[in-house]
Formats: structure tokens, sequence, C-alpha cells
């Protein structure tokens, strides 16, 4: 299959291993101008002397937009309101920042004239679908290279060995050769040892968490206010989206919160293991579901907790732009309105308690469920609905007792009722 002619591409660049030696082969590739694009979202360290890197690896250019406040209050919140999990572990850090990273680098390429993006997800896992899908929702018309899927590097191993044949300097070593994502809202580790899903993670693979057994011997109590389902402060201190989840990553990281070790299923139909750090994000959804359980009637509450887990797949899926992702959205925002108000959290060598939660708008009346004299609701009504409610069950114990129709119960004759 011939490659199409390609005068400009912009390159979603992160300064790794991967990213690092696509520079270079699509030059040689492509014959092309590549601009590198990086999405600020709370790498931290991880930007320094990435736009050096970036032109000493053959770049024309390298844009780096600070994205923090929009990843924090347009994306993470959402998600966080949504109490979605993926496969009941994962808070998606590295999901839900790929359609972000796919839109600016849509927007890049628009003002600078590219005709393609690129990105340096492989062929086998979930990111590839979540850029392009991206892509394809925001300009179907630009070219996408993914040299995973092109070139002959076929492990972490030759990419290294293409890096030093090209005088690229990478971090990752065959020592230390984790594949990771770093975000303001976690950190993923993936490949070398983890490949085995026997095997322990390592102590010193951890970069960000204490590790809970030597975490401070002394627990920490934390208070966090909502507004409408958004977190606005933190001990009474308010702070903008970022700074809130920078700082519940300090606080959660120093208690060894937020750990996962898990095999998931990628999209494209195999499983994988990933570990996580997620310590900010951790106590936020604790919090968020402690205060909701106070301000959500039962049905409600109980819908939007099924609703979750499609809204899970979707983001984990790549379909942030999805139609029933955005719907779905609606649906949340709206139940968040009345979301007002704080959780007090004990953090703790990994673990996150509640002790106490309060709201304006909560529906939790104390006077109604005591079991004193009430106004309200009276308890003699309660023989009536057990009655109705337990009514199938009933019937269902009487026929199987019997294995018949009781002979005293009396089928009525259809032929003797009029038609209205």
């Amino acid at each position: 299959m011939s490659k199409p002619k390609i005068a400009k591409v912009v390159l979603a660049y992160s300064g790794g291993l991967d990213t690092s030696v696509i520079v270079p082969w699509l030059k040689e590739n492509y014959k092309c101008e590549v601009i590198c694009f990086c999405a600020d979202i709370g790498q931290g360290e991880e930007l320094t002397g990435l736009n050096e890197k970036a032109l000493n690896s053959g770049a024309s250019k390298c844009i780096v937009k600070d994205l923090r406040a929009e990843f924090a209050n347009d994306y993470l919140f959402p998600m966080m309101q949504s109490g979605a999990t993926y496969e009941k572990k994962y808070l998606m850090g590295t999901s839900i920042a790929r359609p972000l990273i796919a839109k600016w680098q849509v927007i890049i390429a628009e003002e600078e004239k590219a005709d393609a993006v690129s990105h340096g997800a492989t062929g086998k896992g979930n990111d590839q679908v979540r850029f392009e899908l991206t892509y394809k929702a925001l300009n179907p018309n630009l070219h996408v290279i993914a040299p995973w899927r092109e070139w002959h590097i076929k492990s972490r191993e030759d990419a290294l060995e293409y890096a030093a044949k090209h005088n690229i300097q990478v971090e990752a070593t065959k020592k230390s050769i984790y594949s990771r994502d770093r975000n303001l809202w976690h950190i993923s580790h993936e490949g070398g040892p983890l490949e085995d899903p026997s095997h322990e993670a390592e102590e010193d693979m951890f970069i960000w968490t204490n590790s809970p057994i030597e975490a401070p011997n002394e627990p920490e109590t934390v208070k966090i206010e909502f507004q409408s389902g958004t977190p606005i402060a933190i001990n009474d201190i308010k702070l903008s989206g970022e700074k809130l989840i920078e700082t519940l990553n300090a606080i959660g990281a120093k208690h060894g919160i937020g750990r996962v070790d898990m095999v998931e299923n990628r999209l494209v139909g195999m499983k994988s293991r990933g570990v996580y750090e997620t310590p900010g994000g951790t106590i936020l959804y604790s919090a968020h579901r402690e205060l909701e359980s106070l301000c959500l009637d039962r049905e409600t509450a109980h819908f939007k907790e099924q609703v979750a887990i499609k809204y899970a797949e979707l983001v984990y899926f790549g379909q942030w732009n999805h139609t029933l992702r955005e719907s779905i959205q609606q649906f949340i925002s709206t139940t968040q309105v009345p979301v007002s108000g704080w959780t007090k959290l004990r953090l703790y060598k990994g673990t996150v308690t509640p002790l106490g939660r309060a709201s304006d708008n909560s529906l939790y009346r104390e006077d109604f469920a005591t079991f004193g004299q009430e106004d309200v609701y009276d308890q003699q009504d309660a023989l009536g609905f057990i009655n109705l409610f337990g009514l199938p069950m009933k019937v269902k114990a009487m026929i199987d007792k019997n294995k018949t129709i009781p002979k005293n119960l009396k089928s009525p004759d259809y032929t003797k009722f009029k038609r209205d």
C-alpha cells in the first residue's frame, strides 16, 4: 500500500521513547515536516527540556499548551461526577486524557495548516482508538499516521536500538523498561516485569505514592467541599480545579492512597496488566460518593450506578465525543444540581474512611428514620406495602408447596366475563 504524500504532520509528543524515535522516522519515511505538540496536563518535570529534545530529534518546532485547568474542569470532574470506573477498579487516567490531547492536536494541525496527525500508540493497545476516534469526530479530513502499525520496530528494545543509532537521548533503559503515562490524575505502569501477571509489582517501580506499609503511622483528616458536584475547597480553603487535584495528590500519595493492580480487558480484545497510582482521584471519588448518598433519591442513585458502567466503557473505548456519552453527561449534570456540601475522610495507610458528610440539600431526615412517633410515616402502612410488594413471592411459594393451585383457590370462569 503506497503512502500518502504528506507535507506537514503534527505529532502528539511526550518526549518518551516512542515519540522520540517517531520524529526521525516520520522524516525518513514521509519526507515531511514534523511539528511536535505536547499537552501539559500535569506531567510535571517530564516537560523539562522538551522543546530542546524535540528539536534535537528533528522536529521543526515544539508547541506546548498548558491544559491543566481544562483537563480538570471539563474532563476529570465530569467523569468523577459520573462515578465511572472501568471494570470496578480503573479510574481511567490515561483514557480520559487522550481525547483532550487529540482535540488540541487537531486544533494545532488546523492552525499550522498541516495535512496529517500522528501518535505513538501501539497497534495492540487502546490509545490508538482513543486518538483516532477523536480525530474522526473533529476533523475526518486529516491523514492519520500510526508508526507502530507500519514500521519494523516490534518492541521497546527495538525502539531503544533505533534511538541509539540516531543519537536520540531517552530515559527508558533495558533495565528499567516500564511503559509509563503520567498526568494530573494518575501514573500508569505497564510492560517489563508486569507482563507476568503472577509477578508482584516491585516497590521501586512506584514513583508517586508511598507504600501503605511505610506511610505515616498517624492518620490525617481531610474535608472536601462540593458545589453542584464540583469540588471547590479542601479543609475550607478554596482552590482551582487543577490545584485542588494537585493538593489531594500530595496528601493521598503521602498516605499510600490510590494504588491499583489489575488485569483488564482491552478494547482490541486482549488482556493486559496495569498498575496505577491515582491518589487524589481515589479521594475525590470517595468524597463525592458519600455526598451523593445524602442528596440523591434511591431511584436516581441506583440508575446512575447502572449508567456509570456504560459511561466507563465509552471513556475507556475512546468514545468521549460520542453522542451517547454527551447525552449521558447531560443526565449526570442534572443529578449533580443538589450535590452541594462537604465530606470528611480519614486517610491512613492506603485506606480512605468516611467520617461524616453534610448538605443543605440532604434527603436524610432523622425524624423520618427514627423508630419514634412520626407524622410523615405511619408504621401501620408498612403491612399493606409488604403484602403487595411480596405478592409474587407468596404466589410462587404457594404453588411450589402444593405443586398445583390449591383446591380452595378456584380459577375464575372466564366465559362469564363480558367485554366492555
